[in-house]
C-alpha cells in the first residue's frame, strides 16, 4: 500500500509540473499570429469629395480645376496603442498612388504582428537608396519603363514623387497646351553625387477612435484622406499667378512642405 501511495504521489507531482509549465510556456510565448492591414487612400477636395473636371477654390482664392493627381508613398511604418512600432520589409511599402486607377488607391501589407495600432507612418517619395539601385530593383510601381514611366525624369535620372496638373483662369496660357495650365512635379532626394534639393517628406498620422486590430484572421483597413488643396494652403499659402509651374525649382521645397499636411486618417475597418 505504502509504494502504491508513493508512485501515486510522483505521478500526481510529475502531472502538476508539466502542467504548470506548461501554463508557463503560454504565457511567455504566446501565439498571436500575424495578418495583412491595408492603407485605403480616398482624394479629397477640402472637406469634399475629390473629382477631375470640378472647379475648386484654393486658400488664396484662385479657381482651380484638376487633370492629374498622383504621389508615392514609401517606408511605412505601424505605430501600436502603446508607442511601440513594427516596420515591414522596407519592398513591401512602395506604392504610386493614382487618382484615375482606382486599382492603386490600396497597399496592403502582408504578416503584420498582432496588435493594436492607431498610427502609421510614411515617406512622400522614393527614399535616396532606391531611387539609385540597380533598375533590376526597381519594378513594380518602381518601373520607369512601365508603371512610373509617367512620374520619371528620364532626363534627371529621377523620381517625380508628387504629380499635380489642372486648369486655372489665374494661370497663364499655355500656347504649347493651347489653355491656362498649373503643373506641379516634384521630385529631389539631395542629388546623386552632389547636395540638391531634398524633397522627401515624413508623414507621421494618429487616429482617436478604434485602433486596427492586426493578426491572424484579421485584415483591417487604415482609410487615409489626401486633400488635393493642401497644396496652395499651409504652412504658406501662395498664388498661382505666382507660381503656375514648378519642377526643379527652390520654390519646390515650399510646395513639399505644403503637400506633407495633406493627410489625415478618416477612418479604420476592422473584419
Amino acid at each position: 500500500m505504502n509504494n502504491f501511495k508513493t508512485i501515486y504521489a510522483i505521478a500526481f507531482l510529475v502531472a502538476t509540473t508539466m502542467f504548470l509549465s506548461s501554463c508557463h510556456k503560454d504565457k511567455a510565448q504566446p501565439d498571436l499570429g500575424s495578418g495583412p492591414v491595408t492603407l485605403h487612400f480616398d482624394s479629397q477636395a477640402g472637406s469634399g469629395e475629390f473629382a477631375f473636371g470640378t472647379n475648386y477654390v484654393t486658400a488664396n482664392g484662385d479657381t482651380v480645376n484638376f487633370s492629374k493627381f498622383n504621389f508615392f508613398v514609401s517606408n511605412v511604418v505601424f505605430v501600436k496603442t502603446d508607442g511601440s512600432t513594427y516596420t515591414p520589409p522596407k519592398d513591401s511599402t512602395y506604392r504610386l498612388v493614382v487618382e484615375s486607377l482606382e486599382e492603386s488607391h490600396d497597399l496592403t501589407i502582408n504578416n503584420v504582428p498582432s496588435g493594436d495600432y492607431t498610427g502609421v507612418k510614411f515617406v512622400i517619395g522614393v527614399d535616396s537608396l532606391k531611387s539609385v539601385s540597380d533598375i533590376s530593383q526597381r519594378t513594380g510601381d518602381l518601373d520607369p519603363a512601365g508603371a512610373a514611366s509617367d512620374m520619371y525624369w528620364t532626363w534627371n535620372s529621377g523620381y517625380i514623387f508628387y504629380k499635380v496638373e489642372g486648369t486655372s483662369p489665374q494661370a497663364p496660357y499655355d500656347p504649347m497646351m493651347m489653355g491656362k495650365m498649373f503643373f506641379y512635379h516634384i521630385g529631389g532626394f539631395g542629388g546623386y553625387t552632389t547636395a540638391d534639393v531634398n524633397n522627401l517628406r515624413n508623414v507621421s498620422l494618429t487616429y482617436a477612435g478604434e485602433a486596427a486590430h492586426a493578426g491572424k484572421g484579421k485584415a483591417p483597413e487604415i482609410h487615409i484622406y489626401a486633400d488635393a488643396l493642401q497644396l496652395w494652403k499651409s504652412p504658406t499659402v501662395f498664388s498661382i499667378v505666382a507660381h503656375p509651374g514648378i519642377m526643379v525649382d527652390p520654390f519646390s521645397s515650399t510646395v513639399a512642405d505644403n503637400y506633407k499636411g495633406m493627410f489625415t486618417i478618416g477612418h479604420i475597418h476592422n473584419d
